[in-house]
């Protein structure tokens, strides 16, 4: 499969596929990171990998001035019509067009991270996230748990889409490092890849310290539980050295 998978994937099929991700989800999350990160200086945050926006509008909601960023213009016009005023940026998250020290906050949510073949790639990533950082500025990795991906994988599945039907099939590859789903939308006659990284918890620690980061706490859910081998998110919450 291509490296850049995800230039392709993240588009018009991608937001009818996952059109039942509600704001339930953002909502609880979100609170989780107030309850934690508590009071944020008057620098923006930025929701990298903001996708439709769901989670940039909660972020707003709790008054905190939000930047989106996404790399996906299909997203990006999802996140435009649902708000209008929403200030919202086109990137690789690879290369930000951001300032040194421009945010008080940067949340990465929804396992938007693990995307390349090559850890030099995710290390990039989370240097430009510490680039754009304020000293002591928080940045939170909400982030699929990699032990419960494999003990829990459903190796295919079948859904209804309205009238389209969509097929979904699951491996872990190349080792044990990545876990990839085939999308296959019949009706269409399309196909599509997503391959992410299964980093564990331990490799996230070190790839955050290598780009600057203090790991302040992790937790398993967006209760604010403990992290384990069946929880079902390993969030990081870290502070710029």
């Amino acid at each position: 499969m291509p490296d850049d998978w995800f230039e392709d994937w993240f588009g018009e099929e991608y937001l009818a596929l996952y059109e039942h991700r509600d704001l339930s989800e953002a909502r609880d999350v979100v609170g989780l990171i107030a309850e934690h990160v508590g009071r944020v200086d008057d620098a923006p945050v930025l929701d990298l990998a903001c996708g439709a926006g769901r989670h940039q509008r909660m972020l707003c909601d709790r008054g905190w001035w939000t930047i989106g960023l996404d790399l996906s213009p299909s997203l990006l016009r999802a996140a435009r019509a649902e708000d209008r005023t929403a200030p919202l940026v086109r990137a690789d998250m690879r290369d930000l067009p951001f300032a040194n020290g421009s945010f008080s906050l940067v949340v990465n949510l929804f396992t938007s991270f693990g995307y390349f073949r090559e850890d030099a790639q995710h290390l990039l990533v989370l240097r430009e996230v510490a680039r754009v950082a304020r000293p002591r500025g928080w940045f939170v990795l909400d982030y699929l748990n990699a032990d419960q991906v494999r003990n829990s994988l459903v190796p295919r599945d079948e859904r209804q889409i309205g009238r389209l039907v969509v097929e979904q099939e699951r491996e872990i590859v190349e080792g044990g490092r990545f876990v990839r789903k085939t999308i296959t939308i019949r009706d269409l006659g399309r196909t599509f890849v997503e391959r992410v990284r299964l980093f564990g918890r331990q490799e996230l620690e070190t790839l955050c310290g290598s780009a600057g980061f203090d790991v302040d706490a992790v937790y398993g859910d967006y209760q604010g539980g403990a992290p384990g081998p069946g929880s079902p998110r390993m969030i990081l919450f870290a502070r710029r050295q």
